[in-house]
């Protein structure tokens, strides 16, 4: 019997590569394990289908990969071969992002909502080529997802980071080549641990993803999940370190930037358009917001923010803010938006949105952002002899997705929707019917006015905000150092005490207050000493960047007035 079970560990390898090739191949599988299964238990010969040969060099190479693959659905940490991108010109990227909502023991529901999430990914159609996720705590939740996605997208990351994990993770249809984290230096602070954002430890997920032989055909993926703000303003206290963040990231951007690759970045950024960060990424980078692209008149925040107020327009409804204003978060599509007595309601009810109703609070948070415009001649089309017509990425659509209930629980997948961008490698022409994806091609500053340089007022609000945040950690530090020297007084005093005790029971409540009081004071002055001073001296060079930045801008302004009056 040995050799039927070489010959059925050979068949069942062929049979995985069969599986893992379309979703049709599982059925197949399924039909094939039965024979493999024949061939183990039946003691007479039976016929075998014609299949490739078993012993070439490329089917082992391929049988390998099938085994490694069926150990672990996705080579989450391992480099994955640049070979396996395809040698097709690649004209169309889908680009999806999400905020799973899957923080361990606090989100409701989150095994079965996760799992729901893969099934729900590995179902669109068409399907998307890069997915960024955010809120994807766990690798067991990772893994879920891996899954039910392998038979469109068989690569991946989950990155890590902090003391839990930073919560990002990269599915791709195409090869990673290569990944870094970066870690925000400004990011919270260890006192607030029912935050948890310090703990985590946010930062950018970098991914180079191969779509192609050329040497430029690579894709700069970049994932993050900026600082909640968790109060408006003016009482958001993270704001500047918020705006740190968008600082930080524009200028991985902007390096990226100069390959004359596409550049990508998305994530849950925390902030609404127009907004002082997100006009630092348009700004300061080439890359564009997908959605304003397409919608560039849709809404800037909640019903009820300033900014929105002064448009003076009337308040969006459910359908519009999903359509036109592409709204991600707290719309009244997503139950867990919902009052909690609305949503005991749905164990029984599954309670649908009338697409017409009053939806004030619905806002963008989460965005696609591409370096939309011409390629470089050697990246255009690297097939070609010579390239006829100037070509380039442009936005095609943008949507949001997973909008869809859990089809059991009838809640929302996440307390986030999916943002969704396609791009396509679009070529001019004189007669092109489409002139709007030729304009995307131009410079930025020539047909998109949000990409205009931050204002000198601008610096001077980052630099306000800066200040003020700074002469608040240098007060907290200087309490906190206060306290951890008080606290060593307190604890001497309280031990010369104990010897001039005349109860048992009083110098046992002088020991304990001195050894409570001991503990929180060296806290304290450990986070004097060590979080306080880090984070006032990254906060000094931010304030050098914002200065300089500041300063080369207040230049070219004075240099182009002459010009100006010249002309």
């Amino acid at each position: 019997m040995p050799q039927f079970h070489a010959i059925a560990e050979a068949l069942d390898s062929y049979y995985t590569l069969v599986a893992s090739s379309s979703r049709a191949g599982f059925t197949k599988h399924h039909e094939l394990t039965q024979l493999t299964r024949e061939i183990l238990f039946n003691p007479f010969p039976i016929n075998i289908p014609t299949s490739p040969s078993l012993t070439t060099p490329q089917f082992q190479l391929n049988r390998a990969s099938a085994l490694s693959r069926r150990r672990n659905p996705k080579t989450m940490d391992e480099p994955s071969s640049a070979s396996q991108a395809t040698n097709q010109p690649v004209t169309q990227i889908r680009l999806l992002t999400l905020n799973c909502w899957g923080l361990l023991f606090i989100s409701d529901l989150r095994t079965p909502r996760l799992a729901e999430i893969g099934r729900q990914l590995a179902l669109l159609d068409p399907p998307p080529d890069i997915v960024c996720l955010q809120e994807c705590w766990t690798r067991d939740d990772y893994l879920a997802i891996c899954r039910a996605t392998a038979d469109i997208l068989p690569h991946g990351k989950f990155y890590n980071s902090g003391a839990f994990g930073g919560g990002l993770a990269l599915l791709s249809r195409w090869p990673v080549e290569a990944s870094s984290m970066f870690r925000y230096p400004l990011n919270g602070r260890p006192t607030a641990f029912w935050r948890g954002d310090w703990y985590v430890g946010k930062g950018v997920a970098c991914a180079s993803v191969r779509i192609g032989p050329g040497k430029n055909d690579v894709v700069e993926v970049f994932n993050t999940h900026t600082h909640a703000p968790y109060e408006s303003p003016p009482n958001d206290t993270y704001l500047c370190h918020r705006t740190a963040q968008a600082w930080e990231i524009s200028k991985l951007l902007r390096a990226a930037s100069l390959s004359g690759r596409l550049v990508v970045a998305l994530g849950d950024f925390n902030m609404t358009p127009r907004s002082l960060a997100h006009r630092i990424i348009t700004a300061r980078t080439p890359l564009r917001d997908t959605w304003r692209v397409l919608h560039p008149d849709s809404s800037l925040g909640t019903a009820d923010d300033p900014v929105e107020k002064a448009r003076g327009l009337p308040v969006p409804t459910a359908g519009f803010n999903l359509k036109f204003n592409g709204s991600t978060s707290d719309g009244l599509y997503n139950t867990w938006r919902w009052p909690k007595s609305a949503r005991e309601k749905l164990k029984s009810d599954p309670c649908p949105v009338d697409p017409d109703s009053p939806d004030p609070r619905g806002k963008r948070l989460d965005y696609v952002f591409a370096s939309t415009g011409l390629l470089q001649p050697e990246t255009a089309n690297p097939h070609a002899q010579q390239r006829q017509q100037p070509r380039g990425w442009v936005v095609h659509s943008a949507s949001v997705e997973m909008t869809q209930r859990h089809p059991d629980l009838n809640v929302s997948l996440s307390d986030h929707f999916a943002a969704l961008a396609t791009l396509k490698l679009h070529e001019t022409s004189p007669s092109s019917p489409v002139p709007e994806l030729d304009a995307q091609l131009l410079p930025p500053g020539d047909t998109n006015p949000e990409s205009a340089s931050l204002t000198l007022s601008d610096y001077d609000e980052i630099l306000a905000m800066t200040h003020e945040y700074t002469a608040r950690e240098v007060r907290q530090r200087h309490w906190r150092a206060i306290h951890f020297y008080a606290s060593v007084l307190v604890w001497i005093g309280c031990l010369v005490a104990v010897w001039f005790s005349p109860r048992n029971f009083v110098a046992f409540i002088l020991m304990l207050v001195a050894s409570l009081g001991l503990a929180t004071g060296v806290v304290d002055g450990l986070l004097a000493l060590l979080f306080f001073w880090s984070e006032i001296r990254a906060l000094r060079e931010f304030e050098w960047e914002i200065r300089t930045a500041r300063s080369l801008a207040s230049s070219d302004s004075t240099a182009q007035t002459p010009a100006a009056k010249a002309g």
